[in-house]
């Protein structure tokens, strides 16, 4: 039976009929379309200012303008393209990178080449973001929050070594040239001789590559050591879940969520703190703010570095390990009430502990760990517990000196810590809104969950210079009304370029917040 359909569906061109474009690129291209801001904002950019490298050639073909790579790299992660190679594809078939690049089209190699070389200029061109998103008032320095999100590195766990896995590939060497050391003596066949000699040398050369590397731990002072991307190490991801990875440290401001500074590490949270909130003092130009960090984080020397540098800090307090805990909860360490006029301890049976004034070196070092610097302590005991009824509830000590308290040097910091939390909970319960959002775009929503690039801990800093910089100008874009955002880049473009007095650099970024301060109030009112 046939079937006639009365309606018809909406029919395309002829493929083979000739057309004639009457439109050129820049009236295809909308004028609210965000790559048009790309590409002021890349242009009010002063490249050799931010120390892009600037090599020219002067023989053979010409060099690509750092600009053109710079706004190619940027759509391409606002888009979640960090490939080289597809970049170099959407240059050749994507209207708007046409637009940007003006149909210029680099080879992949000279795209990678251009992130590879400029690790510190990126991070400029991503503080730039940041200097912007305070002009305008985005950025609110009162509640700050840190944390770190581990990246995949291009290692794998396979080509990921330690002393203790190197060791057990020598071992499973040696066993095995026995065997074919014996074999060998055995065999009469030439044919089976030769194959056995190979199985030997084979084996021998990988001999030598572990020794090499048990060599190279032991010169480096490392207790890891990764062959394709030697700056990566192995680290706990989630569950003692591990993966070779780096440790992507970042601060995030509290009011529109804008990334402040990140850092890449290759190392855990414990000593991070201290470092990232002395960056944030200096890019928020002062320490009235208020920072929280997860337990992770909580490290006496840490919080001493932060508290006197007048920065009030909450980081959540880890729980007490079961080997330090008393028999009765109700007799553990937090029980005892510090006196700081007597420095002395009161325990729960109202018995004073005191200490002799010494200080002891507690090495908190676990073997086949990066060694760190021991912590001092004073030890807080008493007489009394020889009589005192409940001992065998407040320590498993009971024939020896009874129970002792250990007060760290930095205990004062640790208590302020407490003190502050305590003081004001509501503040905390805010840490993880404020820096999973940025986590949740750029792994989630991008599914940038790894490191692109590979060879060292620099080249995987400029990877994710891209990544915060992208997601800062999504932000700014988010926030700000994209015509006035527009208008203000050109005006800026204008001051840096259309001046026919020269300007000095170190003079340039007066003159770039003279402009913004002037600016702002009319920007404002029209966004």
């Amino acid at each position: 039976m046939l079937y006639i359909y009365s309606m018809q569906y909406i029919q395309g061109a002829n493929r083979t009929q000739s057309v004639l474009f009457s439109e050129n690129l820049d009236q295809i291209v909308d004028k609210d379309n965000e790559v048009r801001l790309i590409d002021l904002f890349v242009e009010s950019i002063k490249m050799e200012n931010f120390h892009f490298d600037m090599h020219l050639n002067s023989e053979g073909r010409p060099a690509y303008d750092p600009k053109d790579l710079l706004k190619l790299f940027i759509y391409g992660y606002l888009n979640s393209i960090r490939s080289s190679r597809i970049l170099e594809k959407e240059c050749k078939r994507n209207v708007e990178v046409m637009w940007l690049l003006k149909q210029l089209a680099p080879d992949h190699n000279t795209i990678a080449n251009f992130r590879r070389d400029n690790d510190k200029a990126i991070r400029k061109v991503f503080r730039y973001t940041v200097s912007l998103s305070k002009e305008f008032n985005l950025i609110g320095g009162k509640l700050i929050a840190g944390d770190s999100t581990k990246l995949r590195a291009q290692n794998s766990k396979k080509n990921n070594f330690n002393q203790k896995k190197i060791e057990q590939h020598l071992q499973y060497i040696d066993n095995k040239l026995s065997q074919y050391t014996e074999a060998l003596a055995q065999e009469d066949d030439d044919a089976g001789k030769k194959t056995i000699e190979a199985h030997i040398a084979k084996h021998t050369n990988r001999k030598e590559f572990y020794n090499s590397l048990s060599d190279q731990l032991e010169q480096s002072g490392e207790v890891q050591i990764s062959t394709s991307d030697p700056d990566s190490r192995q680290l706990i991801t989630r569950n003692n879940i591990t993966e070779v990875a780096y440790n992507i440290q970042t601060t995030v401001d509290e009011k529109n969520k804008l990334v402040l500074d990140y850092k890449v590490t290759n190392t855990n949270d414990s000593k991070a703190m201290g470092g990232m909130l002395r960056r944030a003092q200096v890019i928020l130009n002062t320490n009235n703010f208020t920072a929280l960090y997860d337990k992770g984080y909580h490290t006496g020397s840490e919080l001493k570095t932060a508290i006197e540098h007048g920065i009030e800090v909450m980081v959540a307090i880890p729980d007490v390990p079961s080997a330090s805990m008393a028999p009765d909860a109700a007799y553990n360490v937090s029980e005892f009430i510090y006196d700081a006029h007597t420095h002395s301890y009161t325990c729960p049976q109202q018995h004073s502990l005191t200490t002799n004034g010494r200080w002891y070196k507690k090495d908190r070092n676990a073997p086949g760990r990066k060694r760190n610097a021991p912590v001092m302590v004073q030890h807080f005991k008493t007489t009394a517990c020889k009589q005192c009824p409940v001992i065998n509830r407040c320590t498993k000590n009971t024939g020896g000196r009874g129970r002792v308290i250990e007060r760290s040097e930095f205990q004062k910091y640790v208590d302020q810590n407490k003190k502050n939390i305590e003081g004001q909970p509501e503040i905390y319960k805010k840490r993880q809104a404020i820096i999973e959002h940025t986590y949740g775009i750029i792994k989630r929503q991008w599914g940038f969950y790894y490191i692109t690039t590979k060879r060292g801990i620099k080249r995987a800093s400029a990877d994710v210079g891209l990544m915060m910089t992208a997601f800062n100008l999504r932000r700014i874009f988010n926030l700000l009304d994209k015509n006035a955002l527009n208008e203000f880049l050109k005006k800026l473009v204008f001051i840096f370029y259309s001046s026919k007095t020269p300007v000095a650099p170190k003079y340039k970024p007066i003159i770039f917040s003279f402009y913004c301060h002037t600016q702002k109030n009319a920007f404002l009112k029209a966004a």
